[in-house]
C-alpha cells in the first residue's frame, strides 16, 4: 500500500476497496443551484470554464478521457506527458483550461490547433490510487491524498478550495468575473453521475444547448445567420431560441461544414418553431451559449455563441 495512504485515518483506510486500474470512469457531476449558502460542512471551489478530464495514469503511461469517454491525449499531449510522471497508478479528475488574462476561457481553449495556447490541468478529485478504489472516502480525505500523489508543476495544478461563507465567496467570485463556484459537501463520496452533494453556483448565465437548425446569412455575413437551439425535456427537444452573435468568420465556416451533412426535412423541435427560411438539422451538435437570463416563455435573452462542445452527447443536454 502506497505511503500516501498514511494521510488517512484507520477508519478512512477501511473504506478503500482493492480494484485494478479502471479503463474508463463516469465522472461525478454537479447540480445547478440558484441559492448561495454558507455551511461549515461544505467547501467552495472556483468553477472553471474548460473541458472536464479524467486522467488514468500509471508510471510511464497516461490516458486522458473527456466526460463522454472521448480521448483527449492528442489534444492535450503536454498534460498526458505530465501525468506519465506519476509514481503510483491513479485516476485523477479535473478540468483542462486555457486563460484569457486572468479568466479561464473555453473560447481560448478552442483556438488550440490554429495557434499555440498554453493549457493547464486543474485537478480536484481522486478516484483511484495504487490498486484501490477511493470513491468511498469522504471528499476531504480524497483531497488530502491528492496533495501527496502528484507533482504540481505546470501544466498540473491543484484546484484550491475554501470553507466558510458561500455567499461572500460567490460575491467575490462574481466581482472577479469568474464563472462562479462549485460547492461540495465535505463528507460526500464520489458517485458516478449527477449528485446534489456537488452544486454549481453561477455568476454568468451559461448553458449547453443542442443545435436543431440554422437560418440563412444576411448582409455581409456568409455561411449561416443564426443557430436555432434547444434542450431535452422528457425525451423531447424543446426550443430555446436562436443565437446570432459570438461567431468569427472561421467559426461560421466550420459550423456550416459540420451542419450541412446533418440537413433534414422537418424540424427536430417538439415546439412549433416559426422561423422563416430555416434549415433543419439532425440534433447532434452541442454548443455552449452565454446569456443574461431565461425569459418567461423559455427563451434565451441576449445569447452569445461560445463554442462547440464535443465532450457531451446531445441527448444529455437539459435545461439547467
Amino acid at each position: 500500500m502506497t505511503r500516501a495512504f498514511d494521510a488517512l485515518t484507520a477508519e478512512e483506510r477501511s473504506l478503500l476497496r482493492a480494484e485494478p486500474l479502471p479503463q474508463h470512469v463516469e465522472p461525478m457531476k454537479a447540480v445547478l443551484s440558484h441559492t448561495p449558502f454558507s455551511d461549515p460542512d461544505w467547501v467552495f471551489e472556483r468553477k472553471l470554464d474548460g473541458i472536464r478530464c479524467l486522467a488514468i495514469a500509471r508510471p510511464g503511461d497516461a490516458t486522458l478521457l473527456s466526460r463522454n469517454q472521448l480521448s483527449l491525449d492528442a489534444r492535450f499531449p503536454e498534460v498526458a506527458r505530465a501525468m506519465e510522471a506519476v509514481t503510483d497508478d491513479l485516476v485523477a479528475d479535473g478540468e483542462v483550461v486555457a486563460f484569457a488574462g486572468s479568466q479561464t476561457s473555453f473560447s481560448r481553449l478552442q483556438q488550440r490547433g490554429s495557434t499555440h495556447v498554453p493549457v493547464f490541468f486543474y485537478v480536484f478529485d481522486l478516484v483511484h490510487l495504487a490498486g484501490y478504489d477511493t470513491t468511498a472516502l469522504p471528499l476531504l480525505a480524497r483531497k488530502r491524498l491528492l496533495r501527496k500523489v502528484l507533482a504540481y508543476r505546470d501544466p498540473l495544478r491543484l484546484s484550491a478550495y475554501r470553507r466558510g461563507s458561500g455567499e461572500a465567496l460567490l460575491k467575490e467570485a462574481c466581482r472577479r468575473e469568474w464563472e462562479g463556484l462549485v460547492a461540495k459537501r465535505t463528507e460526500s463520496i464520489y458517485v458516478h453521475g449527477r449528485s446534489n452533494d456537488w452544486l454549481k453556483l453561477k455568476c454568468l448565465g451559461a448553458q449547453e444547448l443542442v443545435i436543431g437548425g440554422y437560418t440563412a446569412p444576411h448582409g455581409s455575413r456568409t455561411d449561416l445567420g443564426a443557430l436555432l437551439l434547444g434542450y431535452y425535456e422528457s425525451g423531447k427537444l424543446r426550443y430555446a431560441g436562436r443565437v446570432g452573435t459570438g461567431f468569427t468568420q472561421a467559426t461560421l465556416t466550420e459550423l456550416a461544414g459540420l451542419l450541412r451533412p446533418l440537413d433534414r426535412a422537418r424540424s427536430p423541435f417538439a415546439d412549433d418553431v416559426r422561423v422563416t427560411g430555416a434549415t433543419w438539422v439532425e440534433p447532434k451538435l452541442v454548443a455552449e451559449i452565454r446569456f443574461t437570463e431565461w425569459t418567461r416563455d423559455g427563451r434565451l435573452r441576449h445569447p452569445v455563441f461560445v463554442g462547440l462542445r464535443d465532450d457531451k452527447a446531445a441527448v444529455e443536454v437539459v435545461r439547467e
